[in-house]
């Protein structure tokens, strides 16, 4: 008797050790492939800021409607009412400097990221000219705010940031 006793236990205790050891797979596996997921939402955010950014800064006089709505495109939620809203006052201003920006992105790096919302700071080379003045070329940053709609990477938020950004 005491020896179907201890083998009882020992299959009860094996069973419990084999229960504990698929639920930490289980919970590796979930644990892998959120970080795979976020790893991919990085890099898939990243090239949509990349290839937004100097369409979401760049403008001129000539073509101003056209620059903002390709701009507002890219955006969604309240960043896309913002650019449908610039209209107002943005445009007479640019026309009466006859202003044109150019904005070119020189690098990009991802700040944080989940599977669903990633920040990405954007390195840029800006030039403005404007009537009478000189062209300036400035170098700037900007933090876009990405997120998934309608199956592809639009902006959510859109920060320039001047001077130097606190560190963490």
């Amino acid at each position: 008797m005491a020896v179907v006793q201890r083998a009882l236990r020992l299959t009860t205790l094996l069973a419990v050790l084999a229960v504990a050891a698929l639920g930490g797979l289980g919970r590796l596996y979930l644990d892998l492939k959120r970080a795979q997921d976020t790893t991919a939402a990085a890099g898939e955010a990243a090239q949509a800021a990349r290839a937004y950014a100097a369409d979401m800064l760049s403008y001129d006089h000539r073509t101003i409607e056209a620059d903002l709505e390709r701009a507002r495109g890219h955006a969604t939620g309240p960043l896309a009412e913002h650019y449908a809203n610039l209209a107002g006052t943005f445009i007479p201003q640019v026309r009466r400097q006859s202003k044109v920006q150019q904005a070119t992105v020189a690098a990009v790096a991802v700040e944080e990221a989940t599977p669903e919302r990633v920040k990405v700071l954007v390195f840029l080379n800006t030039s403005t000219s404007q009537t009478g003045g000189p062209a300036r070329l400035v170098q700037n940053r900007a933090r876009l705010v990405m997120v998934v709609t309608d199956g592809r990477w639009r902006v959510s938020g859109l920060s320039t940031l001047i001077g130097n950004t606190p560190i963490r």
